[in-house]
């Protein structure tokens, strides 16, 4: 048997020929002419001697050169990894140098002139289903990034049955304002619109006016994003644009607070459905279906798709939390060239996600925390997305990130860093503990409270608490 990823393209280009697989704010593409490009990229990376097998990373940002250059290394053959273009000259060579990447591609007129050299387009090599399609590093959060390998077959269930439970049908336009180097992106925005023969906006970078506009242009009914994009839409004039065509928001990346839900959804009139992936499943794993959903949870888990609670098997409730563990055809085959690593994350066939969560009665799980994460103060445990709840909901907080220091006396602090609303006045650190007392047990509370103009973030919109945890 023989299957490779880039056949999702051909299939669309035949049955779609005219239609516009990518749109931008001054260039459209059909189905046609991203086939042809790709198969003359493809034929271009075979004429400079890439073989089947080979890596190629993939630097660029998001423009219609990425998409050539994705199925062309596919159809190729090769293996695609892909790389934030803002990486520092380390970053990247490190990541180069451990995937073993035969080329590397991180300029967009290299793609163009290697298509025009190509004399002739290729056809999509026969991969094998397990073959690895993809490289993809891990946001790197906790160290060294990991090369998580994810086949043909395996990127082709996760955008094939997430789409289909997400509800998504041909005729959507959806926002690409994710980087698609990020298996976000990649994944639910790329792979997904092509595999479904419909079109994509594409926006180089998220600013909030690019976005509206396109929206606005191009007619999007979809959008894929990270709590942070939401929360900038939320807190931005549409003006005079017509969103009438927008009828529901993905979320995931990192959770997103029950008030901007609220919020976005009031303000859009659209729904939110949060999921939950991770580059380890190709960003697939949970979702929230539209006819059955639960605000603040993750969903349930995506057809074929297995999950339990370590530790609490047969018990739901949110007295029961443990790590989550996963099993099924969204699941990487492995860490490139880390065996260690790998055998760490696979255990028995279950991924250990390396987050806390639990499951209610109707089946529907909730991530509470990453297990790093977790405060031990004084003996109890404090989550702190609980507390970041709280505090999401105090009207003069815009972002907030609660986290542990060292303590002498308990083991750990709480301290939470805090993001004001440009109008927030006089707000001190004394009001803000006292309203989480309102809503919080006594030992869950911050002690500390440090106000900050802006969160770090790595290129997923992450929170990197590792940086907060260091400067605590």
């Amino acid at each position: 048997m023989v299957f490779n990823l880039a056949t999702t393209l051909t299939e669309s280009a035949h049955e779609h020929p005219g239609k516009y697989v990518c749109r931008t704010a001054d260039r459209d593409i059909t189905y046609t002419e991203l086939d042809e490009l790709a198969g003359r990229f493809a034929a271009a990376l075979l004429a400079e001697g890439v073989e089947r097998g080979d890596r190629v990373a993939l630097q660029l940002p998001n423009v219609p050169e990425f998409l050539v250059a994705y199925y062309g290394i596919l159809k190729a053959g090769c293996v695609v990894v892909p790389m934030n273009p803002q990486l520092t000259e380390p970053e990247t060579a490190y990541m180069v140098g451990h995937s073993g990447a035969r080329k590397h591609i991180d300029d967009l007129e290299d793609v163009v002139s290697m298509c025009e050299a190509a004399k002739y387009a290729a056809d999509v090599a026969a991969t094998n289903p397990q073959d690895a399609a993809v490289i993809i590093y891990t946001s790197g959060t906790t160290g060294r990034p990991k090369g998580a390998e994810l086949s043909h077959f395996q990127l082709y269930m996760s955008c094939t049955v997430a789409s289909e439970t997400f509800g998504a049908v041909p005729e959507d336009v959806t926002l690409a304002a994710l980087p698609l180097f990020h298996i976000y992106g990649l994944s639910c925005s790329l792979n997904s619109v092509v595999r479904y023969g419909s079109t994509m906006s594409l926006v180089r970078k998220f600013e909030v006016g690019a976005v509206f506009d396109a929206m606005a242009k191009h007619g999007v009914t979809i959008t894929l994003g990270v709590p942070t994009m939401y929360h900038a839409l939320l807190m931005s004039d549409v003006g005079d644009r017509d969103l009438s065509a927008f009828r529901v928001a993905s979320c995931g990346g990192a959770p997103m607070p029950k008030a901007l839900i609220e919020g976005f959804e009031q303000k859009f009139g659209v729904t939110v459905l949060e999921g939950f992936g991770m580059s380890e499943t190709g960003a697939a794993g949970f979702v929230n279906r539209p006819d059955a959903r639960r605000v603040g949870s993750i969903g349930m888990p995506l057809w074929g798709v297995q999950a339990r609670i370590d530790g609490a098997e047969g018990l739901t409730g949110p007295d029961h939390v443990g790590e989550l563990l996963m099993k099924g055809h969204v699941v990487m085959t492995g860490y490139h060239d880390d065996p260690t690593a790998t055998g760490q994350t696979l255990v028995d066939g279950w991924l250990h996600t390396g987050d806390l969560g639990y499951v209610d009665e109707d089946g529907f799980y909730y991530i509470v925390d990453r297990i790093k994460d977790m405060i031990i103060r004084g003996g109890f445990n404090v989550y702190p997305r609980e507390v970041e709840e709280v505090l999401y909901r105090h009207p003069a907080v815009r972002e907030a990130a609660v986290v542990g220091r060292p303590d002498e006396r308990l083991g750990e602090e709480v301290v939470a860093v805090i993001v004001l609303k440009p109008d927030a006045g006089d707000l001190s650190a004394d009001d803000v503990i006292e309203y989480c007392r309102t809503s919080l047990a006594g030992y869950k509370c911050p002690r500390e409270v440090r106000f900050v103009d802006q969160l770090p973030r790595n290129a997923s919109g992450k929170v990197l608490k590792r940086e907060l945890r260091q400067a605590a």
